[in-house]
């Protein structure tokens, strides 16, 4: 009887260390690594002040069809996806 408590503990703890702890520490490791690249990164992502510069020498013509249009609001929603796209599928640490 006791070598079978024995043996089932051994076969638990086993199981503990190879695949739960391991992996804690696997997982931990990436998502430190994930949250400092997202630090560095973030600040050389272009900026909102910068898309307000690339349109502001636009004509009253041009601009009455970015308002239509709604550009304003597109174009940051397109980049921030792109942006969002590239970090999970390009980036093997990440994604």
């Amino acid at each position: 009887m006791f070598g079978r408590v024995l043996s089932a503990l051994f076969a638990f703890a086993g199981f503990a260390f190879k695949s739960i702890i391991a992996k804690f520490f696997v997982f931990f490791a990436l998502f430190f690594v994930v949250t400092e690249f997202i630090v560095v990164v973030v600040p050389m992502l272009p900026g909102a002040s910068q898309l307000s510069a690339a349109f502001a020498n636009q004509a009253s013509g041009v601009w009455y069809f970015l308002d239509l249009f709604q550009l304003s609001l597109g174009v940051p929603m397109c980049l921030s996806a792109a942006v969002t796209r590239f970090i999970i599928r390009r980036l093997p640490v990440i994604g």
